[in-house]
């Protein structure tokens, strides 16, 4: 039976939304882009607009005409999206979801609960209750917000009492926060698991991520660990995917420990930095998979082109608008090397502004060229 390609949704319009759009717009499925404010990355698209995200009278013409709506962040009010959404559309992920992920401390007690390997945590509600569970779980402890955290804002790693109470008044709600104990880890590890409605799911391969000032700096994949530990971190994955009732792109942020133990640090319900090599890396992208899952249609193979994919973030090194740079000729000379700029209309140190995949055989090699190009972007 022939029918019309579909339309979808994406309520957000940074750089996850933009790469979403363009795999959407390359299988002839029309993307719409919704953001609270003028998001550079999304300017591109004819159909995307600014409005205020959580009203429902802006929500309600948006979300008419789609097939499908997703989100760009576990943030996005998908609950209100829902309440206006008609009948013969979706949205993925369900509500449901992301209100068991967007808050770390719910995530983390579901996780648990689902019999998934995490750190020792404690859910503290007051800064007393936090300085008790620091004592029983032994200094270092890591201290997390429970909401709105990103690229290593709203976490904080401290080694005495003295340092927690410093801590508490910046990250804690009226709720508290999280205190977890500090993972003394071998590797930081990450998997992408994509999932349709009805379960059926591929699993892209591990990744070893490299974290500088508690921001991603590079992704090796596939990550450089025995088989058995692979193996392992892709069960883990799926499992915590599955205790939550993901569809479309999850990723699991995981710490390989030294006994060769696999803890989940976090998830993700959308596509994730740690993923981005697949746009190149891979058969099918995180981007297109997600889409396709989100869609209800095949998905397509996670497998690596070539044996080894390297990724490096490309950050903002000043403060200013717009962003310049001399180097993108550099960059681009560079053998092999996929640049990405996102198109972020300001920028200022430490933000992500875009990403290099470097593809090869030799994992030193490949290295060595996605930092030649990432390096020459001086944004």
């Amino acid at each position: 039976m022939e029918s019309a390609f579909p339309s979808i949704g994406i309520l957000g319009g940074g750089q996850l939304g933009k790469m979403m759009a363009a795999e959407a717009v390359r299988m002839s499925v029309s993307p719409k882009l919704l953001s609270p404010k003028d998001a550079g990355p999304m300017r591109p698209y004819a159909e995307a607009q600014v409005g205020d995200w959580t009203d429902p009278d802006v929500l309600r013409p948006f979300v008419a005409d789609c097939d499908v709506v997703t989100v760009e962040s576990e943030w996005a009010p998908a609950e209100a999206a829902a309440d206006v959404l008609p009948d013969d559309a979706a949205l993925w992920p369900s509500p449901a979801t992301l209100s068991l992920i967007k808050d770390k401390g719910v995530q983390k007690q579901h996780l648990a609960d689902a019999g998934c390997p995490v750190p020792s945590f404690v859910r503290c509600p007051t800064a007393d209750a936090a300085l008790e569970a620091a004592d029983t779980l032994g200094y270092p402890v890591v201290l997390k917000q429970y909401r709105g955290a990103y690229d290593g804002y709203g976490n904080a790693t401290v080694d005495s009492p003295d340092a927690l109470r410093e801590a508490w008044p910046g990250l804690a709600a009226e709720d508290g926060l999280l205190v977890e104990a500090f993972a003394n880890f071998d590797r930081e590890l990450a998997v992408q698991v994509a999932r349709r409605p009805g379960g059926e799911q591929v699993v892209y391969p591990v990744v070893y991520t490299e974290q500088r000032n508690h921001r991603c700096h590079a992704v090796e994949v596939p990550a450089a660990i025995d088989d058995a530990v692979a193996a392992r971190a892709r069960r883990v994955a799926q499992k915590a995917v599955e205790a939550v009732e993901g569809v479309g792109l999850i990723a699991v942020e995981l710490f390989e420990m030294p006994d060769g133990e696999i803890l989940v640090n976090e998830l993700a319900p959308r596509p994730h930095n740690t993923g981005h090599y697949s746009i190149e890396g891979c058969y099918t992208s995180q981007f297109e998979n997600h889409v396709r899952a989100i869609l209800d249609w095949p998905l397509g193979s996670p497998a690596l082109h070539q044996p080894v994919a390297v990724m490096v973030n490309v950050l903002g090194r000043r403060e200013g608008t717009p962003p310049r740079t001399a180097g993108l000729s550099r960059a681009l000379d560079v053998e092999g090397a996929a640049v990405h700029v996102y198109g972020k209309p300001d920028v200022r140190p430490g933000r992500k502004m875009g990403h290099v995949t470097a593809l090869g055989e030799r994992r030193a090699n490949v290295r060595k060229r996605a930092e030649m190009a990432a390096s020459a972007i001086e944004l």
